[in-house]
């Protein structure tokens, strides 16, 4: 999918996208969005493109810059992500409450309503106005359903991205070990971690099932991962008075530690597009099968 630079820029400008976002079209959101135009031709239906990466990878500002371009094209696309079917506090509480205590911080399979995501993803492919989840990180939990954006399906692109859009769960037998502090002093015997696993091999196989192509946005190494989520964060207490202390991102991220370095180690082989990127979220490589 080709654009000249001027296009691309008034493009970006009319979408309220940062210009930088022009230097990766070419190379990797262009011929992605090409590659789910090309899908939806093939398969005649809604196709799911998933969009993989880790916290402050760029995935949201991508499936910005992918919905604009399948937009342009003259395509319909909606943008449904994993964190805005996060539940919320009082669900998490329960599971708390009931399964462990780690399962109040929100990120890990089993912090998710599945059922919520299959719902969507059915209604984007039907007809008729369908409310797109939304929550809201500030305060950490579920917007009011009345505020929630209306589109109009069916859509050509659903673009589902979210940090762990399209993972496999561990072998049982790498969850011995833990791979940081927060597993060693909050989880010694396991129980959340194998609990975590279970569900993703459960019920998120469903709802993953449905993508039809998936990109993976490769970061560097976790400790780039660490520093973006602290970036973003910034920025959300920068502009909503909320969020969390970096202390608090440090211990946050290490909720999600585990299953990053899986899916950085597993996703690879098996992703239809692979982006190789620097420490500013630059594409360095891009692979498309």
């Amino acid at each position: 999918m080709f654009l000249n630079p001027k296009a691309q820029a008034e493009l970006l400008a009319r979408e309220g996208l940062p210009p930088g976002v022009a230097d990766q079209i070419d190379g990797l959101w262009g011929p992605l969005a090409g590659r789910a135009l090309a899908e939806r031709g093939r398969l005649g239906r809604t196709t799911v493109l998933g969009l993989c990466g880790p916290q402050g990878s760029g995935k949201s500002t991508g499936a910005l810059v992918l919905r604009a371009l399948l937009r342009e094209a003259g395509a319909s696309a909606a943008i449904l992500s994993l964190d805005d079917l996060y539940l919320g506090k009082v669900e998490r509480g329960r599971l708390a409450a009931d399964v462990h205590p780690l399962f109040a911080t929100r990120g890990p399979p089993g912090t998710h309503d599945v059922d919520l995501g299959l719902a969507v993803l059915d209604a984007l492919a039907a007809a008729g106005p369908v409310r797109l989840p939304r929550f809201e990180k500030a305060v950490d939990d579920r917007a009011a359903p009345a505020d929630w954006p209306l589109v109009e399906a069916p859509v050509d692109v659903v673009i589902f991205e979210g940090w762990c859009v399209g993972a496999r769960p561990q072998p049982a037998k790498d969850l011995a070990a833990p791979v940081n502090a927060l597993e060693a002093k909050a989880d010694p015997d396991g129980a959340w971690r194998r609990a975590v696993n279970d569900t993703l091999a459960g019920a998120y196989q469903s709802l993953f099932g449905r993508i039809d192509t998936l990109a993976l946005l490769r970061p560097p190494s976790f400790a780039a991962v660490l520093g973006w989520r602290l970036e973003q964060e910034h920025k959300l207490r920068a502009r909503t008075g909320g969020g969390m202390g970096d202390a608090e991102v440090v211990r946050f991220i290490q909720h999600y530690e585990r299953l990053s370095r899986w899916i950085d180690l597993e996703m690879p082989s098996r992703a239809g597009v692979a982006a190789e990127l620097d420490g500013a979220r630059r594409p360095l490589s891009v692979r498309f099968d």
